[in-house]
């Protein structure tokens, strides 16, 4: 897959089939834009071709107000790449770009890129303002010769599938199971290990934290078993999401007990998958009771068949 992430020098020589989208998490719906691009591109014998931004257009616009994000550009480009798209277009949004009008903005990705073919969602919007919408794309897809697919929405159990959708459930219920199957996979956060206050080791379940990017959704508190993924290799995970009432911590942290490991990794890189929520995060009694209730959640992970979520989920 080429990446193209410079400003465009020069037009594209070969034909492209172009979707387009913020492709925020590359759940279900997102999934169906890319087969098809892929299909129209195989079928006359062009190129397929993602067209999206690097940086969320109200970073620019408005960055009080700019949602949380699901996916970093790292899992991006892999999953489309794994797809089999061709190019991937990563622009940058800026106050320049942000000026262009509906029209300039379509007309610019027919002449660069030589589109013939363009896909979008039911609910696709554009240009400044977002002013132009699919009713405007059909209007501008006859004056400009290119065909236009309007892929229609995506539902999961009688929800329609969106990035806004998954981010509540993510960040508000933690219902990691329903986010994986709007995703087609787990949510992950991935970051260094950072120095914690060191409780676990007290208590006999030494932990791991993990230093977030706070622009990411964050799974709502509590605890969760888990993937880390560390060197290229997998290890189950009890990890708490929150403020620890029982040691009264005042940062929200997220801290894994990691199964079979006792290696120390600080500042080192890990990947965190969310399998499936455990438990509300509660205030124990003492730090005995805390322990009783972890070597729960241990037993629980403990019974959880590694192999087959790898193979099932991380691995696509």
């Amino acid at each position: 897959m080429d990446i193209i992430e410079e400003k465009i020098r020069q037009n594209l020589q070969y034909n492209t089939y172009v979707a387009l989208g913020s492709f925020d998490g590359l759940h279900l719906g997102h999934m169906q834009l890319i087969k098809k691009v892929i299909a129209l591109a195989k079928k006359n014998n062009g190129r397929s071709m993602v067209y999206t931004f690097k940086n969320h257009p109200l970073s620019i616009i408005n960055k009080e107000i700019m949602p949380k994000l699901l996916m970093d550009k790292e899992t991006k480009i892999k999953i489309l790449e794994n797809k089999g798209i061709d190019i991937l277009r990563l622009d940058t949004f800026t106050k320049e770009f942000m000026q262009l009008s509906p029209e300039e903005f379509v007309l610019n990705i027919v002449k660069n890129y030589n589109a013939k073919g363009v896909v979008v969602g039911f609910n696709y919007r554009f240009g400044y303002k977002n002013l132009g919408d699919v009713e405007l794309l059909k209007e501008l897809s006859k004056k400009y010769d290119f065909q236009l697919f309007v892929v229609d929405p995506i539902k999961y159990k009688k929800e329609i599938v969106s990035s806004s959708n998954i981010r509540h459930i993510i960040s508000d219920t933690g219902d990691m199971d329903k986010a994986r199957a709007m995703l087609t996979r787990p949510f992950s956060l991935s970051g260094m290990v950072i120095k914690g206050r060191q409780i676990g080791r007290v208590i006999g379940f030494p932990t791991i934290n993990l230093d977030y990017n706070k622009e990411f959704v964050i799974p709502r508190g509590g605890v969760y078993f888990t993937i880390v993924k560390y060197n290229g290799n997998y290890f189950k995970g009890v990890t708490n999401v929150g403020y620890n009432p029982t040691v009264e911590n005042e940062k929200l942290s997220i801290e894994t007990h990691i199964l079979n490991f006792n290696k120390e990794i600080y500042d080192e890189k890990i990947r965190l998958y969310f399998i499936s929520r455990i438990r509300d995060e509660k205030k124990f009694k003492s730090l005995d009771e805390l322990s009783e209730r972890i070597k729960k959640d241990k037993d629980y992970v403990e019974k959880q068949n590694l192999g087959l979520i790898i193979k099932r989920d991380l691995q696509s």
